[in-house]
């Protein structure tokens, strides 16, 4: 089996002793473990050296015969310095790439990174679960696990260790509590919407009749509403990518087409007399300047007249959206209170605190949606369909409780088939 053990120190004499000094003599590590293919040399020092030495080349040619070996001193790399180096492959959507390595940096890089990535053990994965559980709810939990057992299994692959830590049996992140979406009465959409600026309450409408996400319903235009069709084609959403805004694929990368109400449609069209259309430039998918012929074709700007835009005719930025008129009129509804610094009836909104609704988000009026299309007993997959979903068994796993109880019907007809099979 290939691979020697070198003595740096000294060489045979004429008795076949190694008696005679080299050149080297004294200087660095004795012992070296070489002529192992795919494998680097190893030096060993001190009295152990020899014994460390063998026990290397036999673990080493064993490994290597097999196709197992790594070398741990790959594994000497910091956790910090591998996640740069991890990172700087990764493609993607740049919105949700930017949103995992702002989560990353924080809750992982900032305390494990000074870390060597063999180093990283069960019992330290136990105490950070324990500290970000101070934090941090199950939910976002279990999310910044599976970041850090992405870039762990990573290094398994790159060589760098032989298992990752994440994939033990005794150790797992906290299970997320069960959440049901809740959809709100008639009469709260009514009072929350009449307590929005008159520009913005269309969104509502786009959000409780048409399903639509906040971005996808701030990135409908004139373009996108078939009346005579009677439907909506949700075809972009806007959102904020390196903190600029550009028109990207709605979530999944899914475009679809939904029924447009009569309703809806009747409130579309007082909303755009009341409130022009505006036509809004923004790049598409990433705003950063294109670094060859392809990038600048794919990043290439785009011109929409939008439905929504903000007071000075720009695009509608959400978060700034979600603080100044979103929350501002759940306060005025009575759905969340007041932050003790506030004052609820000052006209200045964009001056005012408010505190967290995360309950409360916009997404509160696609739920109604989905509520009242599954009350109507419209099929799971229709809905499924109308709400961008990958597939049905997501729409059944967060709305299974909004469908309604089995009325019998199921055993009317089963009587019926009975009956009839009977007679024949």
């Amino acid at each position: 089996m290939p691979g020697y053990i070198e003595d740096r120190w000294y060489k045979k004499g004429p008795d076949g002793k190694r008696t005679i000094p080299t050149e080297r003599h004294g200087q660095g590590k004795r012992y070296k473990v070489t002529g192992i293919p795919g494998v680097r040399s190893r030096s060993f020092v001190g009295l152990t050296g020899p014994q460390g030495a063998k026990a290397w080349l036999a673990k080493a040619q064993h490994e290597s015969s097999k196709g197992e070996f790594i070398d741990p001193r790959s594994g000497a790399m910091l956790l910090a310095d591998y996640f740069e180096e991890y990172w700087a492959t990764r493609e993607g959507d740049p919105g949700t790439l930017e949103g995992q390595q702002q989560s990353i940096r924080k809750h992982i890089v900032k305390p494990l990174g000074h870390l060597q990535l063999n180093a990283i053990k069960v019992p330290h994965l136990r105490q950070w679960l324990k500290d970000l559980g101070k934090e941090l709810g199950p939910g976002t939990i279990g999310l910044v696990w599976g970041y850090l057992s992405t870039i762990l299994q990573a290094a398994v692959e790159d060589e760098r260790i032989t298992k990752n830590p994440c994939r033990a049996k005794t150790i797992r992140p906290p299970a997320p509590p069960p959440k049901k979406a809740r959809a709100w009465s008639k009469e709260r959409i009514r009072v929350v919407q009449a307590n929005m600026e008159p520009r913005f309450r269309i969104l509502v409408d786009l959000g409780v009749g048409a399903g639509l996400r906040q971005g996808e319903a701030i990135g409908l235009a004139v373009e996108d509403i078939d009346t005579e069709a009677g439907v909506l084609h949700v075809r972009r959403q806007l959102k904020k990518v390196h903190n600029k805004l550009v028109y990207a694929l709605p979530k999944g990368e899914k475009v679809r087409v939904v029924p447009l109400p009569v309703h809806l449609a009747e409130r579309l069209q007082a909303h755009l007399k009341e409130f022009p259309a505006r036509k809004v430039t923004l790049p598409w998918v990433n705003p950063d300047p294109p670094e060859n012929d392809r990038q600048a074709e794919e990043r290439a700007p785009q011109t929409h007249e939008l439905i929504v835009t903000a007071p000075l005719g720009g695009p509608v930025r959400r978060d700034s959206w979600n603080e100044r008129y979103w929350k501002s009129a759940l306060v005025h509804a009575g759905v969340i209170p007041a932050h003790p610094e506030s004052h609820p009836t000052s006209k200045r909104r964009q001056l005012m605190k408010f505190v967290p609704s995360r309950e409360h988000g916009f997404h509160v009026l696609r739920h109604t949606f989905a509520s009242v299309m599954l009350d109507a007993r419209e099929p799971i997959v229709a809905v499924s369909n109308w709400l961008g979903h990958a597939d049905a068994s997501i729409t059944l796993r967060i709305y299974a409780h909004m469908m309604p109880e089995a009325d019998g019907r199921g055993r009317a007809a089963m009587d019926a088939w009975f009956e009839s099979g009977s007679d024949s």
